[in-house]
């Protein structure tokens, strides 16, 4: 991994729980959490988490779902402001991981590479979990995983300019906390929260996926690699949780197939569906479904 590539990851991983620390600190002891900083909190961890989940997950990397290429460019810069790195990288990163799950080659597999046991078992997680992102390892090639993404302008475009739009997810909570709050301060505060709270919180959400949903939970499909479902982390992840699923099933636009299984992606983009605005929403047949049931013991 280049030197800047290092610096830029363990700013962008390292800062927000650093600040969100000392906001906490200082926000408790003077008070300064106020409802106003919650509220836009839950907006931008809500309409940003959408990005990654919906955008750069099943609509960009699996093609779950088409839109207009307006739209598609809007939800790669709404991931993108989730500071998990530009849209192209993102893609390619993931696609390589199913291609090579929890066997040599995956980027972040808890289970490839380390010593059986206790001390093997947490040293993968916290592999997966954070640790490959400071590895040494050229993580996916854009031009054999992300080829269609690249050959799109408008992708490219987004891509490049993946700093602005960060910026841009730290400007709107800290102009929302002015517009609510009348003052700068208030700005301010609500920069925490809906800034490095909200990054703090989102790059955890995902990262839990690559770890605690390839090593806890249930296999409830029949697929070759380590995958779980996870029932209690399906929604602060929007439904990503439900991981074997979306392992036995890619393509599919709900992950949460089963009933109960809450995914609240599936309803954006189902609602997207009801209003014209996707369309080729991939769905998987109760006959495939079935032939992938593992079936379970109480």
């Amino acid at each position: 991994m280049p030197v800047v590539d290092r610096v830029a990851s363990a700013v962008v991983t390292g800062v927000p729980p650093l600040v969100l620390l000392a906001g906490m600190i200082l926000g408790w002891r003077s008070h300064l959490l106020v409802w106003q900083d919650l509220v836009i909190l839950a907006v931008m961890y809500c309409g940003v988490g959408i990005g990654v989940t919906v955008g750069f997950h099943r609509l960009h990397t699996h093609r779950s779902f088409r839109v207009h290429p307006l739209v598609r460019a809007w939800f790669a810069a709404l991931g993108s402001a989730a500071a998990e790195g530009p849209v192209i990288d993102w893609v390619a990163t993931h696609r390589k991981h199913h291609q090579f799950s929890d066997v040599e080659g995956d980027p972040h597999s808890p289970h490839t590479g380390h010593d059986h046991g206790f001390k093997g078992a947490f040293k993968g997680l916290v592999h997966a979990h954070i640790g490959w992102v400071f590895s040494e390892m050229e993580v996916a090639d854009e031009r054999l995983y992300a080829k269609d993404l690249l050959a799109d302008p408008l992708m490219r475009f987004v891509d490049r300019t993946f700093v602005l739009w960060v910026l841009v997810g730290l400007a709107i909570p800290f102009g929302l906390g002015v517009l609510l709050s009348g003052t700068i301060a208030g700005g301010l505060t609500a920069l925490l929260w809906g800034g490095a709270a909200r990054i703090f919180l989102l790059h955890h959400s995902t990262f839990s996926i690559n770890s605690l949903c390839h090593f806890f939970g249930k296999q409830e499909y029949d697929t070759s690699d380590e995958s779980r479902n996870l029932a209690w982390l399906a929604i602060p992840t929007w439904g990503e949780a439900w991981h074997n699923t979306h392992h036995a099933f890619p393509t599919s636009f709900r992950h949460g197939i089963g009933r109960h299984q809450i995914d609240l992606s599936a309803g954006v983009i189902r609602l997207m569906e009801m209003c014209g605005i996707a369309h080729d929403v991939v769905r998987i047949s109760p006959a495939r479904i079935e032939r992938k049931a593992v079936p379970q013991t109480r």
